[in-house]
């Protein structure tokens, strides 16, 4: 049987010469392997590697990454144009993702903010928050999803003015909806969030 990389995990170098040694490995995590995390390093491995490595087979297997997990718990807040966001600055400068936030923003995306705090890094989410704040409307809706799945999953959906970046941590995916973005009330359940799928003036 050929040796199969499928998922993810850290210090994949080890696994990647295990493979190329015939052995079959599987990097395995939660999540979706080609969203932030571990299936664009094993690429890069490859590439960079040892000219065997390029000739592994490599089955990436996809997963539920945490904005659509978060976002079927409260609606469809990924009804109409999104985009995800990792606020992590380990791999890329912190004005780089300042830039993409405002343009992410002013374009009228919902935005999904992945690593979101760390105890390295616990300003940036506060930091984003006051940064989306000057491009869209105080009670854009936003959603805190924490361990979606797990037993100690929790949810939480603010306005933008009101988002609290202290409730989130690295277990916590935050939905930023757009100005389209709606809350809908529903007596003793949880209300909906959903973003529309054509924006005011086509509905109009």
């Amino acid at each position: 049987m050929p040796p199969t990389i499928v998922k993810k995990a850290r210090g994949h170098a080890p696994h990647s010469r295990s493979a190329a040694a015939g052995a079959n490995v599987a990097l395995v995590s939660g999540g979706d392997p080609g969203v932030f995390a571990m299936a664009a390093a094993v690429c890069e491995q490859v590439e960079q590697g040892p000219p065997a490595w390029r000739a592994l087979e490599v089955a990436i297997v996809p997963g539920i990454t945490a904005m659509l997990a978060v976002a079927a718990r409260v609606g469809a807040p990924l009804g109409h144009d999104f985009c995800a966001v990792s606020l992590s600055d380990n791999l890329k400068p912190w004005p780089v993702i300042e830039r993409r936030l405002d343009a992410a923003a002013q374009a009228g995306f919902v935005i999904a903010l992945y690593n979101p705090v760390s105890q390295a890094r616990p300003w940036q989410l506060a930091t984003a928050f006051e940064r989306l704040r000057g491009h869209l409307p105080a009670t854009t809706p936003t959603v805190f999803g924490r361990a979606v799945g797990r037993p100690d999953e929790s949810i939480v959906v603010a306005t933008l003015q009101s988002a609290d970046p202290t409730s989130a941590d690295m277990a916590t995916l935050v939905i930023v909806g757009s100005a389209e973005t709606r809350v809908v009330p529903r007596p003793g359940r949880a209300p909906l969030v959903y973003t529309p799928r054509s924006i005011g003036s086509a509905r109009a």
